[in-house]
């Protein structure tokens, strides 16, 4: 791996800990329906959005973002089309309580 790499992946990993230390600390987590949650990310113009695939039975595509202080998490049967302004961070598994 280069450094530039590396930097990239440790500053990704950073965002998603930041996301999950807000949740922790607000205790605010937002389920929404994938459009829905796609319409939450285009109304931003930087958005950081953590992604994961995974899933018992097959493949379940799940997704996390911050917006105006809340958390807004969705998942999908298939992937969702984030705009190209958007920063995707890749995590192994996201996992919300119950």
């Amino acid at each position: 791996m280069t450094a530039a790499a590396a930097g990239g992946a440790a500053g990704g990993a950073s965002a998603a800990a930041a996301i999950a230390n807000a949740i922790k600390a607000s205790g605010v987590l937002v389920k929404v329906e994938p459009v829905d949650f796609q319409a939450i990310v285009e109304r931003q113009e930087a958005p950081l959005v953590v992604a994961a695939k995974g899933g018992f039975f097959g493949n379940t595509f799940r997704y996390l973002c911050s917006y105006k202080g809340l958390a807004f998490f969705t998942d999908s049967g298939n992937p969702i089309e984030l705009p190209g302004t958007c920063e995707v961070v890749r995590a192994r598994k996201i996992w919300i309580p119950g």
